[in-house]
């Protein structure tokens, strides 16, 4: 059983920056952000391979958002820079203790079993 718990969302202004934390219980091979705005479906976000380090973005977000993990902490982070109003949503942590092993995989929220209970991110213009 793995249980998220994220933290780290809140209010910003649209071009600041917010890290957002997970932190899992219990042993894990990848972890991902997804994010569900309102009357939206949830969208991948990015994600990591937790042993290689190799990391998965959206095109929304790639060159902004960087994901990265402490193994020692069994902590993922997600540091988001440029926040533009579009950006403000529910972001999810999620988890598969299986092994990912197709790239396409990584970007669909069947390849997670676990989810967490999520942390609102508004950005303001």
């Amino acid at each position: 059983q793995v249980q998220l718990v994220e933290s780290g969302g809140g209010l910003v202004q649209a071009g600041g920056s917010l890290r957002l934390s997970c932190a899992a219980s219990g042993g894990i091979s990848a972890m991902g952000w997804f994010r569900q705005a309102p009357g939206k479906e949830r969208e991948f976000v990015a994600a990591i391979v937790w042993n290689g380090a190799r990391t998965y973005y959206s095109d929304s977000v790639r060159e902004r958002f960087t994901i990265s993990r402490d193994n020692f902490k069994n902590t993922v982070y997600l540091q988001m820079n440029g926040l533009k109003p579009e950006d403000m949503a529910v972001y999810v942590c999620a988890a598969s203790r299986s092994r990912i092993v197709a790239d396409r995989l990584y970007y669909t929220r069947g390849a997670y079993g676990y989810w967490g209970q999520g942390t609102q991110v508004t950005v303001s213009s």
